[in-house]
């Protein structure tokens, strides 16, 4: 007589791929949040991964001006590291600062002056990915505003 056995998993287990997928979604929204904290407008979260090999997520936010788009990029810099202990690979277009691209492996962020992100518009050009609605905290509507 055998008796069956049945192998819990382990610690040091490898994590699921949705583990994966679910810790990226997690950074992109941290990354959303950061942006909201420095008053980021329409901020959309692009889940790029099943049409691209670039990154998982896309997060795109505008900021109405130069101080504001580095203020926002200097907060996301600042809440990943804390919170995540995670530092950007690349960061482009600080010297403009009309749009900067924050490289953090899985998730990539876009900072954009209004008249930049009208420009390259990536909601479009990324049209056929999946857009992930992202609310801002500070945003509360009533029924009347619909």
């Amino acid at each position: 007589m055998t008796q069956s056995s049945h192998r819990q998993p382990a610690a040091t287990d490898a994590p699921a791929p949705n583990q994966t997928e679910d810790d990226a979604l997690n950074l992109a929204y941290a990354i959303a949040a950061a942006a909201d904290e420095r008053k980021a407008g329409n901020i959309t979260i692009l889940q790029v991964g099943d049409v691209s090999y670039l990154a998982d997520y896309f997060v795109v936010a505008t900021g109405f001006s130069a101080v504001q788009v580095r203020a926002i990029t200097r907060s996301i810099e600042a809440s990943l590291e804390t919170d995540y202990n995670r530092r950007p690979l690349r960061v482009e277009g600080q010297g403009e600062g009309s749009w900067i691209v924050m490289d953090y492996g899985e998730v990539i962020a876009h900072i954009f002056m209004p008249e930049a992100r009208d420009y390259y518009d990536l909601e479009a050009f990324w049209g056929h990915a999946n857009q992930i609605l992202y609310q801002p905290s500070g945003q509360h509507f009533s029924p009347a505003q619909f």
